[in-house]
């Protein structure tokens, strides 16, 4: 490491640290789009197993704010996975650029891949 290393390595490695944890909270908003994603299909499954018990024409006031509202989940899970992915290979792209640019970071992970072992759960 020369001397400029030696400098501008904290805030190298605060930059990815940075990067990582905007990883991190993209993953985190894509399980919740999952999450949202899930849940309209989880009422309509449970709609349809119950619809022998109930006639669709006496329930519209209810089905129909019931449905509008899956749609609007379904709507908000989508968006909000699709604007994740987005921004989560954005970040990834980031990260790239920082590790081709840095000698320090590459070191490290060359450094850490040498450390990896494989877990043994026997």
């Amino acid at each position: 490491m020369d001397d400029s290393d030696l400098k501008t390595g904290p805030l190298i490695i605060n930059e990815a640290q940075f990067l990582l944890a905007q990883k991190r909270t993209h993953l985190a908003a894509v399980r919740t789009g999952l999450a949202m994603l899930a849940l309209p299909m989880s009422i309509i499954t449970f709609l349809v197993a119950t619809s022998r018990f109930y006639h669709f024409q006496n329930n519209l006031g209810y089905l129909i704010p019931l449905l509008a509202l899956c749609a609007g989940l379904l709507g908000m899970g989508v968006h909000m996975v699709l604007r994740s992915l987005i921004r989560l290979h954005r970040t990834e792209s980031a990260l790239f650029r920082l590790r081709q640019q840095s000698s320090l970071l590459n070191s490290l992970e060359q450094e850490a891949a040498g450390h990896k072992t494989t877990a043994s759960f026997f």
